[in-house]
């Protein structure tokens, strides 16, 4: 498999054309396997977090939030177009919120990791923090990496 190499990440307003492509992204990756129904009453709670995308030929593959948290930045809702993983994109927007964060003043990235993408974060040079825990149904562990200075 080749790595994209034309993929964007950018910031996007809560409520835009791209942020509405989020939400259906996360749905089906995140939401629909465990079965969950979309509930839009939740999205109003994300009115004041960081929305990124990855965007290529202006069709959103991947997205993610960014949420302050009392020792880091909390990164969360990461999903990546099924036919797109594995190829670059998570790793782009890794990149992208991990200079953002630094840019914004925070010392760490936290994250909520699913079991199945432990293994990327590790790669990425996160820290397994505590034991795992259950999430949303399913096995989670929490994940950290921090910045020196």
């Amino acid at each position: 498999m080749v790595a994209h190499s034309a993929v964007q990440v950018e910031i996007v307003p809560w409520g835009s054309q791209r942020y509405i492509q989020s939400l259906g992204l996360r749905f089906e990756v995140l939401r629909r396997p465990l079965g969950m129904v979309f509930d839009p009453a939740v999205f109003l709670d994300e009115v004041n977090d960081v929305h990124l995308v990855a965007l290529q030929n202006d069709w959103v593959l991947g997205c993610m939030i960014l949420s302050s948290a009392e020792d880091g930045v909390k990164m969360r809702q990461v999903a990546v177009e099924q036919r797109e993983q594995r190829l670059g994109v998570g790793s782009e927007m890794i990149r992208f919120a991990e200079q953002y964060a630094k840019e914004m003043g925070y010392k760490a990235i936290l994250v909520h990791a699913r079991d199945s993408a432990v293994p990327f974060y590790l790669k990425h040079d996160y820290e397994l923090v505590g034991d795992g825990f259950f999430e949303v149904g399913i096995p989670h562990h929490a994940m950290r990496k921090s910045f020196v200075d």
